[in-house]
């Protein structure tokens, strides 16, 4: 199973678009402040393109939030329910 797919990876972009919306950025517009076409951000978002670490880290630079703050939160996750993820 590809990391795309999986639950935490979900649970990351669901803080990226909600990050998104609460700035008021349409997906064009964040595309733009990124300087990649409008697809790109839709791709990501529908789970179609996977981010790595250096796009992550640029996007939320682009929104204007910490990505300290959404890997701490993962991190949390991943802690409370290791026995969850072993038994995939």
């Amino acid at each position: 199973m590809k990391s795309i797919f999986t639950s935490e990876y979900g649970f990351v972009l669901e803080r990226l678009v909600s990050a998104r919306k609460a700035a008021c950025l349409t997906q064009s517009q964040l595309a733009q402040k990124l300087a990649k076409p409008q697809s790109f951000v839709s791709k990501v978002e529908r789970h179609e393109r996977r981010l790595d670490v250096v796009e992550f880290v640029i996007m939320c630079n682009a929104l204007d939030i910490a990505p300290q703050a959404i890997l701490a939160d993962l991190e949390a996750r991943l802690r409370a329910a290791p026995k969850a993820r072993d038994k995939r």
